[in-house]
């Protein structure tokens, strides 16, 4: 129990700061860099450039799942095409240079490679595919609320305002989707999985897909656990799965979404990801 608090705590600590330092950052830059600059490069005519420039800027934010909400809050704020908006929401959390070293070190260059080829490309397809069955309608329309389409100067005062207006807003779900990924953490075992996803079935994938979502495990504390799983005879297929899922949704994560996304995208989201992680294992299956 006193393990549960502590990492509930921990959670807690962490994802509020980095949620007042990346809300704060966000909005004091608005004074720096114009609206229309930052719009030429997300949603320019070459979509693909702009898919490019989402990746990249995933890449080079190194944050879990539900440190990605705020960066996401103040993209729909400065109203980002809804389809990069979603590239980078989905391929944030599974994109980490450090991480991705550490992947290429622990389970090999070639299966580092291939992950970050994968993810990459699901989520330069799911972002279009969601945005062509127009599920941007499904956006909570009070995220928009205060937008006035000017550029803002360089004010420590708005930055301050519009942080504590979004932390009124989100911070309930983060307090409570810290509490259950505490819990979670603390009570599932990893010998349990291991002991029933250890042979090497396809079925195996999409279940390891689904069974990874509700698991609060950044992809730091995922890729060790994964080579426990190898070791003891996992599969590699089933384990790139529930790894992919696992950092690009979690339970946590899911309760935030449900405070800027209507039950509709939220579900299209969780689909998703389960599809992504579900393909992806299948290609590391055969490979």
């Amino acid at each position: 129990m006193i393990d549960i608090l502590k990492d509930f705590a921990w959670i807690l600590l962490e994802l509020t700061f980095l949620f007042v330092v990346i809300s704060f950052i966000i909005s004091l830059l608005q004074g720096f860099i114009p609206y229309e600059k930052i719009e030429k490069k997300l949603s320019g005519k070459n979509k693909i450039t702009a898919s490019i420039v989402a990746i990249f800027f995933a890449f080079v934010t190194p944050f879990c799942s539900c440190s990605t909400i705020p960066i996401v809050v103040n993209m729909l704020k400065n109203k980002i095409p809804f389809s990069i908006v979603m590239i980078f929401l989905f391929s944030s959390p599974v994109l980490d240079p450090t991480i991705l070293t550490i992947m290429g070190v622990v389970m090999g260059w070639k299966v580092a490679v291939i992950y970050s080829v994968v993810t990459a490309v699901f989520s330069i397809i799911i972002g279009f595919t969601l945005d062509k069955f127009g599920f941007q309608q499904y956006v909570k329309k009070v995220i928009m609320t205060g937008y006035e389409g000017n550029i803002q100067k360089f004010n420590w005062k708005y930055a301050i305002t519009e942080t504590w207006s979004l932390m009124k807003t989100v911070y309930p779900y983060l307090f409570i989707g810290a509490a259950i990924g505490a819990v979670i953490h603390g009570f599932v075992p990893t010998e349990f999985i291991a002991k029933w996803f250890g042979h090497d079935a396809w079925w195996l994938i999409p279940v390891a897909a689904i069974v990874g979502i509700p698991l609060y495990i950044r992809l730091s504390s995922m890729i060790p656990i994964s080579q426990i799983l190898i070791l003891k005879g996992m599969a590699l297929g089933p384990v790139m799965a529930m790894m992919i899922s696992s950092a690009g949704a979690s339970l946590p994560e899911i309760i935030l979404l449900k405070s800027i996304f209507r039950k509709q995208l939220v579900v299209a989201f969780i689909l998703s990801v389960i599809t992504m992680s579900t393909i992806s294992g299948f290609i590391f299956y055969f490979i």
